[in-house]
């Protein structure tokens, strides 16, 4: 099993001026500890009660901050957990996951889901449609990557876009193309497109062991009704460790044995004292080399 990092937290101790020299102790440390990839989260406000955190607490745009990472970084993936699609127009998106893609040589996820955070829009100004038309939002997003990324151009017409002459100049590096995550266990249309379009899948362990594994079954059978290889899909789960809390290395990896018996082969991390860097070298020394036999 691989073990990712995700980092959904800019409130550091010094304020503004600490996130850059954070963020890049953060990341070379982990990867120098072996973390398979690193993610951020797609928000402009932060998520309330996260870590006990506001609202209007530090929050980084995602893909200007993967680009900095990309250039820190030489190993681990770089990914958006996941992108909100109404906040940008698609085609605008992929070039921007392409350029993500080129610049960290080959690295990028393109994590992508319906967004949820209506309050965080319309504090922007974003417009936030209704569920139906951004599943149609995120269907069109992801047919058009195909489209884009099987060719040098793409005319695409959807539901609701189109882009009557894309160029896909530079491509990206990822062979066949930066690898499709959809975030989310919705069984009638998010698990669906997952089969049909998505090289892997995020679950939240949060969900339960019993709903993780309905979630996965229903993905099998969406997999069988589309002629879609089932083990082709990457399983992802979006964990919260704790080390210096409620969590010891001996649960953490009692709760990686659950997952992996489950399917799962990414476990991503997020944790609350990360700033302390001390978490990422104890996952270094007893959690990855664990999670790699399992």
């Amino acid at each position: 099993m691989h073990i990712g990092l995700q980092i959904p937290s800019f409130k550091y101790p010094g304020g503004t001026a600490a996130i850059r020299p954070k963020l890049k102790e953060i990341v070379t440390t982990a990867e120098a500890n072996d973390f398979y990839s690193l993610w951020v989260m797609d928000h402009y406000y932060q998520i309330k009660n996260l870590f006990g955190q506001a609202y209007n607490d530090p929050m980084m745009e995602a893909y200007t901050t993967l680009g900095y990472l990309a250039g820190l970084t030489e190993k681990a993936y770089l990914g958006v957990m996941v992108t909100g699609i109404v906040y940008r127009l698609p085609s605008v998106l992929l070039k921007m996951v392409n350029t993500l893609d080129i610049v960290s040589g080959g690295r990028a996820y393109f994590g992508v889901g319906t967004a949820w955070y209506q309050e965080e829009a319309e504090g922007f100004g974003v417009p936030y449609p209704g569920t139906s038309e951004r599943f149609e939002w995120l269907e069109d997003t992801l047919q058009l990557a195909h489209a884009l990324w099987s060719g040098d151009e793409a005319n695409f017409t959807g539901k609701r876009f189109s882009a009557p002459h894309m160029t896909n100049n530079p491509r990206p590096l990822s062979q066949p193309h930066p690898r499709i995550l959809i975030g989310g266990s919705g069984p009638t249309k998010t698990l669906r497109m997952t089969a049909q379009y998505a090289d892997a899948c995020n679950l939240f362990e949060a969900y339960g062991y019993e709903k993780l594994q309905a979630s996965l079954d229903t993905l099998k059978g969406h997999c069988e009704k589309l002629g879609r290889n089932y083990d082709e899909i990457e399983k992802t789960a979006l964990c919260t460790a704790h080390l210096s809390g409620e969590d010891t290395v001996s649960s953490l990896h009692d709760r990686l044995k659950v997952l992996a018996n489950l399917g799962f082969t990414h476990a991503i991390f997020n944790m609350p004292d990360v700033d302390t860097i001390k978490p990422l070298e104890v996952f270094g020394k007893e959690i990855v080399p664990a999670a790699a036999a399992l």
